[in-house]
């Protein structure tokens, strides 16, 4: 418990942690309650200094609720859209402890000098936030600078981990790039080249054959390897009798047995560095019971509940890791798996919100939609129900062959 709370406080500075627990508690315990178990009668709120009541109170209710939630993952993940927005928030709190003690506190000067108090406490607050731009939206070092030089990248040859490269490439990280194409491989390593003084070095490498990962191991012994990115996977969409048990296989192979062996071997390299990092490419799919997609699924809670436990465990070593869990991306995933190929997020955004996350989370879900899907769902839903709706959306991706 310690741990957690260490690791929620960090980042930010203990007035703006206090910011953040009070938003919490009113967007989890507060607000709930006053909408639900509140009585309309003598519900009250309270906008602009102007004060609601009954029926009008239960209408706003759900605006603050939002806006509280909003604010307390803002402050948890520092999103760069707290800045200017929770500093105006505050200046209309100020406003209306001014208005509000005009209208409704004590009369006379009582009610004029309580108001200047109040407003001159928030206003305070708000030029504090105003003032924590930097914080915000301030340059943060590159990845380069903060984990070393070099990384291990696992499914280079296309999709996210091409990207995933391309975005380290920028950082000034160099890049060992595996996968089982060897020319992808070392086409992206000259498209690597030419976006700026980087090295590269391509290990072609079947991470189903486990003789295949332990000589990946191997060959990165004489490089500083800083930052560890475990992204190779592949799908295979049907109904499991009709599946080849082969390659379901190899699915568990390359993407649970691979990452395990990788970190372990690499593990002790990367505690003796002080600062590194480890990256695991889940899915959504990891949250959620996915007929007709149901190895693959598996394999992502694994890798999901691999990381998660991981990043508790190294925390104090000086190694931050974090689980991606994306949506459908804009890939060759969806051909190469058998499905139906549909839209999805680029593979850049979906990097780039990775790199963002690092070092603050443990695990990310680009995108409301995609989080809602993953998170809300299996709290609001009873599992079998929400395996038999997942069976339903999947039916609409896969071949009529294989259904």
């Amino acid at each position: 418990m310690a741990g957690w709370l260490r690791s929620i406080l960090a980042g930010r500075p203990g007035w703006m942690s206090a910011l953040m627990l009070f938003s919490a508690y009113m967007a989890i315990i507060y607000v709930p309650w006053d909408f639900f178990m509140k009585p309309v009668a003598v519900d009250e709120e309270v906008w602009f200094g102007i004060l609601f009541r009954g029926w009008a109170a239960k209408f706003l209710e759900p605006f603050h609720w939002a806006i509280y939630a909003a604010a307390a993952y803002g402050f948890r993940c520092m999103k760069s859209w707290m800045w200017p927005w929770a500093s105006l928030y505050v200046w209309h709190l100020a406003c209306g402890m001014l208005v509000w003690n005009l209208l409704y506190g004590f009369e006379g000067f009582a009610g004029f000098i309580t108001g200047v108090v109040s407003f001159a406490a928030f206003a305070a607050l708000a030029v504090a936030l105003w003032r924590a731009r930097p914080l915000f939206q301030g340059a943060r070092d590159t990845l380069a600078e903060r984990y070393g030089g070099w990384a291990l990248v696992t499914g280079a040859s296309s999709g996210l981990g091409a990207e995933f490269a391309r975005a380290l490439a920028r950082d000034g990280v160099s890049c060992v790039l595996t996968a089982r194409r060897e020319d992808r491989l070392h086409e992206l390593a000259e498209e690597l080249s030419k976006i700026g003084p980087v090295e590269t070095r391509v290990v072609s490498a079947d991470l189903a054959d486990a003789d295949d990962v332990e000589r990946l191991a191997a060959s990165v012994d004489d490089l500083d390897i800083g930052i560890l990115v475990n992204n190779a996977g592949f799908g295979f969409y049907g109904k499991f009798a009709k599946q080849d048990v082969g390659r379901l296989r190899d699915m568990i192979a390359v993407g649970c047995a691979a990452p395990v062996v990788l970190t372990g071997r690499l593990l002790p390299r990367l505690r003796a560095r002080g600062r590194s990092a480890i990256v695991f490419t889940g899915s959504v799919a990891g949250h959620i019971p996915l007929p007709l997609h149901a190895v693959y699924s598996a394999t992502k809670g694994f890798d999901r509940l691999f990381g998660e436990a991981l990043a508790v465990e190294l925390a104090d070593d000086g190694i931050d890791v974090l689980v991606l869990e994306p949506g459908p991306v804009a890939t060759e995933f969806q051909s190469t798996a058998g499905g139906v190929s549909g839209r999805g997020e680029s593979a850049a955004e979906v990097v780039a919100a990775a790199f963002e996350a690092l070092g603050g989370q443990s695990s990310t879900i680009p995108g409301w939609k995609n989080w809602a899907r993953a998170v809300m769902g299996p709290r609001l839903l009873s599992r079998p129900l929400l395996a038999h709706l997942a069976g339903d959306v999947m039916s609409e991706q896969v071949s009529d062959d294989m259904r």
